[in-house]
């Protein structure tokens, strides 16, 4: 048996595991993983200073290392996040439905597990986490596949779960890493469909490219994020400045990070030197559109290929529109179908954007940053699905599920 083979057999034994237990001794589980994370903090801090010193050594750019680094904060996020799964109500089992047949039957759907989950991530080490919470509580075994540049952290965690599964007396192979990090391996994992029910890649456009190329696994596309800011003609002027600043800055390298603006004519040559003001206090470069430039001296001249561009950096792309109509059909160009908003104090504008911008989260008058599970109330996230099939925008419980339908009778036969 191949080292894929091997932890895919032990995946799937986890999975039937899984679905013999209920609800309590699952979140028995959750609860020792969380506490397990705690306890070694500074074990898992120090299997990450390795992958921070590896990348600095690399060249990576802060922004990248940044999503790669841990921290105490950090890591009682990643605890907390699996407390939250503990609080949040167990889908599996539930009846979506029953319905008597004029023959008797009663024929219904329940809401059971995928099975085995397979996760391509890269960097983010508290993926590891966020993905065992989701999968352990709706009953399924994960494999995970991070990135060479996170592998000493993402191991440390895996073990950190494992040893806690194992003194509950539950399956550790509910949770599994791919410690071999070449293409070679992850490319043959996505091709492991004897075993992996569902393949969900996390990370940049190059590696869900990939996957969707390669898999012969069923694929949960999670998408880049080139999310964009418009600010309406009847924008709130001080509103717009301090959403546009979280937007951007709050964090650089993550994927629901503004980094489009779109401006009303109407409202630019206010506007635009406000936002160059205070974006430069945390040495944001603007890269604009010929109008834009003349309106600001201090913007830097913005190509084509700078309307598609996802920077994951302290660079933000801006274009000034005639009307709502131009806005909208830029960003839905040019956007990634992730995270869009608009800022305004026009009702029909903000409806109007609501129902035409394509994209899995849609903003009136707030940051795009919300758009991810812990803040929409999900605890953690498995990711943010920009495909329109089975799961869109971010993935919570029900997302890592899928239904059965049973049937009851009494004899009948057809």
């Amino acid at each position: 048996m191949s080292y894929l083979e091997e932890i895919g057999s032990k995946a799937r034994e986890a999975a039937s595991f899984m679905n013999r237990i209920g609800v309590t001794r699952k979140n028995e589980g959750l609860l020792a993983a969380a506490s397990a994370l705690r306890v070694h903090a500074n074990e898992l801090i120090g299997a990450n200073d390795i992958d921070i010193a590896n990348a600095k050594q690399n060249g990576m750019k802060e922004s990248l290392i940044d999503r790669l680094r841990l921290t105490k904060e950090r890591i009682e996020g990643m605890a907390v996040g699996l407390e939250q799964i503990v609080a949040l109500e167990d889908p599996i089992g539930e009846l979506i439905s029953m319905k008597t047949r004029p023959n008797g039957l009663q024929i219904g759907q329940r809401r059971v597990p995928l099975g085995v989950v397979g996760i391509i991530y890269e960097s983010r080490p508290n993926v590891t986490a966020d993905a065992f919470g989701l999968c352990f509580k709706t009953g399924n075994a994960v494999i995970l596949r991070g990135g060479s540049d996170a592998i000493n952290s993402n191991k440390a965690i895996v073990n950190v779960i494992q040893n806690a599964l194992k003194e509950c007396g539950l399956c550790e192979y509910a949770i599994q890493l791919l410690e071999k990090t070449d293409h070679e391996t992850a490319t043959e994992f996505m091709r492991l469909n004897q075993y992996v029910d569902v393949l969900i890649p996390r990370g940049g456009a190059g590696l869900i490219k990939a996957v969707v190329e390669n898999s012969t696994i069923p694929v949960i596309e999670t998408g880049t994020g080139n999310c964009h800011v418009y600010i309406d003609e009847f924008a709130d002027i001080d509103m717009a400045l301090n959403i546009i600043e979280n937007a951007k800055t709050q964090r650089y390298g993550v994927c629901n990070a503004c980094e489009s603006l779109v401006i009303h004519k109407n409202i630019a040559n206010e506007i635009i030197p406000l936002i160059q003001k205070r974006l430069a206090v945390k040495q944001v470069e603007i890269r604009g559109d010929e109008e834009a430039c003349r309106i600001c001296k201090e913007l830097v001249p913005a190509t084509e290929q700078d309307w598609g561009m996802e920077y994951l950096d302290a660079i933000i792309s801006l274009r000034i529109v005639n009307d709502i109509d131009e806005a909208i059909t830029h960003i839905n160009r040019y956007n990634t179908k992730h995270s869009e908003a608009i800022i305004t104090k026009d009702y029909a504008n903000s409806m109007k954007f609501l129902n035409e911008i394509d994209a899995a989260a849609v903003y009136v008058n707030a940051s795009t940053r919300f758009t991810d599970g812990f803040e929409f109330g999900f605890g953690a996230e498995i990711g943010i699905s920009t495909q329109k099939l089975h799961a869109r925008g971010p993935m919570g419980l029900l997302a890592l599920t899928t239904t059965k339908y049973i049937i009851m009778g009494n004899g009948q036969i057809r």
